[in-house]
């Protein structure tokens, strides 16, 4: 990574630190720091689970803990065991919290107000522009990819989306879909939720049921997961890489040729396949 790129985006995160107040121990004019206000909003009207906010904001457990005892002394937040599982805990604001949020919802506005108004409506929508794509390639950044063993929770909810989806474009009756037994499988986690999986039949250099999360499309997860595929296709030995898809599925389809896949003839008998594509590697 070049010194100048490391250089803008440190300069880039000074400014927007600046902007936002996030070095305030007041943040927005309440009587708490940034970490303390991120979470009481993120905690939301319906509560959360800790674990789950662990995940979403990427917090040390240990820190986690120290604002919600925070928010609990300030009256703000309580704690309990989460009703649909006693192993885990949950927290949700209290009518003080709730009040607390609406202001900070307020305030939140007026400060984006104020990034805002002093620019002409041109410069508006350049930086508003800008912030969705800073956003959308940040949040590409995030997602990791992890091998999991087939019979993963995380994989198998993916894999049952996957024929949902192929269920709701194709017309495909799952029990139609010939059986898969790949010996490897990848996991795309966002936040600590899947949004996407593949999986490989080392074998005979195979990709099958690769599928990415609809809300989370756009973010190049479809090509790392297929590049991930490919890397572990090279290390087994494998010259070429093949998979088939529906022809509904059409921006699958347009990612495989822009990667070079070529179509080649049906290889297989899978019942809802209209194309086969091949890829030397």
């Amino acid at each position: 990574m070049s010194g100048t790129a490391i250089a803008d985006v440190r300069r880039f995160n000074r400014t927007v630190g600046r902007h936002i107040g996030a070095l305030d121990e007041r943040f927005l004019g309440q009587d708490r720091p940034m970490g303390e206000a991120r979470l009481l909003w993120e905690i939301g009207p319906e509560g959360s689970e800790l674990r789950e906010l662990r995940g979403r904001l990427g917090l040390d457990s240990g820190y986690l803990s120290r604002l919600v005892r925070s928010l609990e002394t300030a009256g703000l937040v309580a704690t309990r065991p989460a009703p649909a599982d006693g192993r885990t805990r949950e927290v949700r604001l209290t009518a003080a919290g709730r009040d607390q949020r609406e202001l900070l919802d307020r305030r939140s506005d007026d400060l984006a107000n104020a990034v805002l108004e002093p620019l002409t409506e041109r410069q508006r929508g350049e930086l508003v522009e800008a912030m969705n794509r800073v956003d959308r390639l940040l949040t590409a950044g995030a997602v990791a990819i992890e091998a999991v063993d087939p019979g993963h929770p995380d994989a198998r909810r993916c894999v049952d989306a996957y024929y949902d989806e192929l269920e709701r474009r194709a017309g495909l009756e799952r029990e139609a879909a010939l059986n898969v037994d790949p010996d490897l499988v990848v996991v795309a986690y966002l936040h600590g939720r899947a949004i996407g999986t593949g999986s490989l039949k080392r074998a005979s250099g195979e990709i099958k049921r690769l599928w990415v999360d609809p809300e989370a499309r756009g973010l190049g997860v479809g090509r790392r997961l297929l590049d991930d595929l490919e890397q572990a296709a090279r290390e087994a030995g494998a010259a070429t890489v093949r998979l088939d898809t529906n022809r509904e599925l059409t921006e699958a389809i347009a990612m495989y040729r822009k990667s070079g896949y070529v179509e080649v003839e049906p290889y297989n008998d899978e019942p809802f396949a209209h194309h086969w594509f091949e890829k030397e590697l």
